[in-house]
């Protein structure tokens, strides 16, 4: 019986961690603030270099261009939830594997 509720907590756990993700390509100031780590400087800080350079382009990226993020912090931030271009990259994926499967069937 305990074993089963914690089994259902662990899934109800991990679910709501996924449904909580937030694309830094996307999100305002007070999506950014809600993740644990990003204040309202911080929060700033992301806007201003999205809007002066676009998207970035991963994890790197965002830990490059905006001050006072690391790669540690960067780790932190992707724990408590932030991701960068989830959405765009997979798309991008999915683009690049339909040419590469055309071209196999043509052989």
């Amino acid at each position: 019986m305990l074993f089963k509720k914690l089994l259902a907590a662990l899934v109800l756990l991990a679910a709501f961690g996924h449904a909580f993700a937030l694309d830094v390509n996307t999100a305002n100031e007070d999506a950014l603030r809600g993740i644990k780590g990003i204040g309202p400087a911080r929060a700033k800080a992301i806007l201003e270099e999205r809007g002066a350079h676009g998207p970035f382009k991963d994890a790197a990226d965002l830990g490059h261009r905006v001050k006072g993020l690391g790669g540690h912090t960067v780790e932190r931030l992707q724990q408590a939830g932030l991701t960068v271009g989830a959405s765009s990259q997979a798309a991008k994926s999915g683009e690049a594997a339909q040419p590469t499967a055309a071209v196999h069937r043509k052989k």
